[in-house]
């Protein structure tokens, strides 16, 4: 019997080498699946291609420190209040250095603007001087959760510049959302993936550590438009529109027609709650309240980039009345409520608004 052990044991691991190498060349990654999607955009040559392997990059890179956070003094806040008014974490200042070194560095972009800071950051060298594109980006959303090892996410938003030459401007941002040529977001969770669309679908890519590469691992996906989950801070259900208070307590209510009650599923990080309602359907709502009347959330780096996503996988996105990726942008932070989902339950949520809330959207 012991003869036949060492060659069994070989004969094992040269089918599992067999196996793996069948299985690579079936793997699809976002390098590659980027270079063959690159034809959808004819007045591109190769600019924004690279501009999306850049930011996957950067993704990467943040992706790590992410994971090895509870081993570093890289936890807890910088002793610094962003421009939104809120205590900034370590990490949040690493993940906007990381974005803005990897989009500056790629000479893709002439301009960025982050939720981090006030003013848009001009990319001075050579070659983004005269670049085509801006990017909007929240590089950590759900960053309160930092600390205690819950997901977090990147969101990001890519525009085509409106002026044509020189370094960027404030008004290179201020389009409506229908005018975003790729949009996306990066979740750091269990696995890391990365979500993106450039208006022809939404496809995910799963960071496979082994090989250091995202690949393929969501093809066009699309959100169910019937689910039975809601998103929300419950927790500020006394300050919520009626609207909003009236279709909770529709959610809550027992109906066996409807599959009802649903269920209340809220982590607090918008983009794992998004993600989740994403590929197993359910709405997301971050409405008005009497302490934030014109919404929490931020238009062009928060809104903009979810609801194109959203929209492309077939679900839908307003703030209660009116399409997300219609609203007019007025300043860089701009502040606005959001529904965003399956796309019967954004109906619904938004009739219920129509009927007791009027006065409030």
């Amino acid at each position: 019997m012991i003869h036949f052990i060492g060659p069994r044991i070989k004969d094992y691991y040269d089918i599992c080498s067999i196996i793996n190498n069948k299985a690579m060349s079936r793997v699809k990654t976002l390098g590659q699946f980027i270079i063959e999607k690159q034809a959808d955009f004819p007045y591109s040559k190769g600019e924004l291609s690279r501009l999306l392997r850049d930011i996957g990059i950067a993704s990467k890179i943040v992706n790590r420190e992410v994971n090895k956070a509870g081993l570093a003094d890289i936890l807890g806040d910088a002793g610094e209040i962003n421009v939104q008014g809120e205590n900034v974490k370590k990490l949040d200042v690493y993940a906007n250095e990381q974005f803005i070194a990897a989009l500056s560095a790629g000479g893709e972009c002439c301009a960025i603007a982050s939720e981090e800071n006030e003013d848009i950051i001009i990319v001075e060298n050579e070659m983004s001087k005269n670049a085509k594109y801006v990017v909007a980006m929240d590089p950590l959303d759900g960053s309160s959760n930092i600390d205690v090892n819950v997901s977090v996410g990147t969101i990001f938003s890519i525009y085509r510049r409106t002026t044509l030459t020189g370094p960027g401007t404030p008004e290179d941002f201020y389009q409506r959302g229908t005018e975003q040529v790729a949009a996306g977001y990066v979740i750091y969770g269990s696995s890391c993936m990365l979500v993106y669309t450039t208006g022809k679908g939404v496809n995910g890519f799963t960071l496979d550590p082994s090989i250091g590469e995202f690949c393929l691992s969501h093809p066009d996906m699309q959100t169910p438009k019937d689910a039975k989950t809601y998103s929300i801070n419950e927790g500020n259900y006394v300050h919520f529109p009626d609207g909003v208070k009236k279709y909770i307590k529709y959610c809550q209510e027992e109906d066996k027609a409807t599959n009802r009650p649903y269920s209340s599923r809220y982590i607090g990080s918008g983009v794992a709650d998004i993600h989740r309602n994403l590929i197993t359907g359910g709405i997301y709502i971050y409405p008005t309240t009497s302490k934030s009347p014109n919404g929490k959330l931020r238009l062009l780096y928060e809104c903009n980039p979810l609801a194109f996503i959203v929209e492309q996988a077939g679900g839908k996105a307003t703030d209660g009345s009116r399409r997300i990726l219609e609203l007019d942008i007025k300043e860089l932070h701009q502040r606005t409520p959001l529904f965003l989902g399956s796309a019967n339950m954004v109906d619904l949520a938004c009739e219920y608004m129509k009927k007791y809330s009027t006065s409030e959207v």
